[in-house]
């Protein structure tokens, strides 16, 4: 996984990492909409597939290594912790930066679904007190099943791929949108995976547990490319890029990422905080999604998730953290 490396090259791994990758999300952005108007595709579906998707490498290697290397606490923090950060910390800046509008089918049946995603990976894990192969076997299945019924879904909820009023540049060269797309996400995650590699240094010397590491460190760092890219889009004002973008990537943790790492290396022991506390702030938030973008008074029209949403995000996201931190502490 990452191995050791003194505080100067981590702080200067840490001061790289940010910079390319505050550089690399608005290409990326750019490319992800320009591809989602040559492709005719709703930029949710762009979001979803090839930003969250994309975003959620680095989060997809580390949980396999660390299962390889029997550290199943980072699996599970990785995975379950970028969830919780995807939603309580990344959306609610997002928010902050331009509220969110939320078609009604992304509320009825994306949001649904991925909850139904989320519950399955908990149940699989909290049943057997571990995750074998065939309960990765499993996740992997239901990520088979699941991911051409968002496409049909989307497809069928919208025919015009403008969002908000909002008309994606027509590019000049028809392979430089791919060309922005592929580099930027290289760009991203190489760069997360550096910043990440010089966090985790700076964790190790001060001492904290593998656990925690997890769940903050690598957790946070592996999902740089989520929030570099939904505060990328905010600023364009594509709402759909980045709830696509957060909707994809949980999707993809909770049964690719997971399924992936459990299939690979199946994992014996998971610690009991994950049942206790991990798990159900995961599936909350993501049940918090749906009510916030629900249209209360039209439950036909679109809704909006507003910036007191966000501040509640992370303002749950802080209470965690004090949680993850206090418990820590306890069981020091």
């Amino acid at each position: 996984m990452y191995s050791d490396i003194p505080i100067w090259l981590a702080l200067a791994f840490v001061a790289v990492g940010l910079y390319v990758l505050t550089w690399s999300a608005d290409r990326f952005v750019g490319g992800a909409e320009a591809v989602s108007r040559v492709l005719g595709v709703s930029p949710f579906i762009i979001g979803m597939v090839i930003v969250g998707f994309g975003t959620s490498a680095p989060e997809l290697a580390v949980s396999a290594l660390s299962g390889m290397a029997g550290h199943s606490d980072i699996s599970f923090g990785n995975a379950y912790g970028s969830n919780i950060f995807n939603i309580a910390a990344i959306l609610g800046v997002a928010v902050l930066v331009s509220p969110i509008t939320v078609r009604p089918v992304i509320s009825f049946a994306a949001v649904p679904m991925l909850l139904v995603a989320s519950v399955a990976s908990c149940m699989l894990v909290c049943l057997g007190g571990g995750f074998s192969r065939m309960d990765g076997l499993l996740c992997l299945a239901l990520f088979g099943v699941l991911l051409p019924a968002y496409y049909y879904i989307d497809r069928k909820g919208k025919s015009n791929v403008d969002v908000g009023g909002i008309a994606f540049p027509l590019p000049v060269d028809g392979r430089r949108p791919y060309f922005a797309l592929v580099g930027g996400l290289a760009l991203l995650v190489a760069s997360s995976h550096i910043l990440v590699w010089g966090a985790v240094g700076l964790a190790r010397s001060f001492g904290v547990s593998e656990l925690v590491i997890g769940l903050t460190v690598i957790a946070a760092g592996t999902s740089l490319p989520e929030l570099a890219s939904a505060i990328a889009s905010a600023r364009r004002g594509q709402n759909e890029l980045t709830l696509g973008n957060i909707i994809g990537s949980n999707f993809f943790n909770s049964l690719a990422v997971v399924g992936t790492s459990g299939a690979i290396a199946p994992f014996r022991d998971v610690s009991p905080l994950v049942f206790m506390r991990d798990l159900p702030v995961m599936v909350l938030l993501t049940l918090s999604i749906g009510i916030f973008g629900f249209n209360c008074r039209n439950p036909r029209s679109s809704g909006t998730i507003t910036r007191p949403c966000g501040i509640i995000w992370l303002a749950a996201f802080i209470v965690y953290l004090i949680i993850l931190i206090r418990q820590e502490m306890l069981t020091a």
